[in-house]
């Protein structure tokens, strides 16, 4: 997963929508509401979530490593180190519902389960910090 916090994850900017991306990759395996209110296109190893209203909140990707676009570097995460690169680079991380949180990266995931990382776009953190 290559992520710039709160614009882009790989070639999907956080302003597409909906429409947009199943023009763009095609229908997905599966659509659907998850629990918490969002829309679900589920490509397999990549999810997209979407307000009713169209906006993307969050995508969740498998992945080994976490490319992270950070003042012009690419820095290159193995999953497996990833909490302790966040608790070390983001001062204001935190802890909800058994996910870390980045506000200063914009994802989340679970730590003792690697493989998986939601990154978040930036309305989102707030939302997070009320769980």
């Amino acid at each position: 997963m290559r992520l710039r916090p709160y614009l882009q994850v790989d070639d999907t900017l956080f302003t597409t929508t909906a429409e947009a991306l199943r023009a763009q990759r095609g229908p997905p395996l599966r659509a659907q509401r998850n629990p918490v209110a969002l829309n679900e296109l589920d490509y397999g190893a990549v999810i997209y979530r979407f307000q009713d209203g169209g906006r993307l909140e969050e995508v969740t990707q498998r992945t080994p490593v976490l490319y992270l676009m950070e003042g012009g570097a690419v820095i290159d995460v193995p999953l497996a180190g990833l909490a302790d690169f966040v608790r070390a680079r983001d001062a204001q991380c935190f802890e909800r519902a058994g996910f870390l949180v980045s506000p200063r990266h914009g994802l989340a995931f679970v730590p003792h389960e690697p493989g998986w990382v939601t990154a978040l776009a930036a309305h989102c953190i707030d939302t997070w910090r009320a769980l």
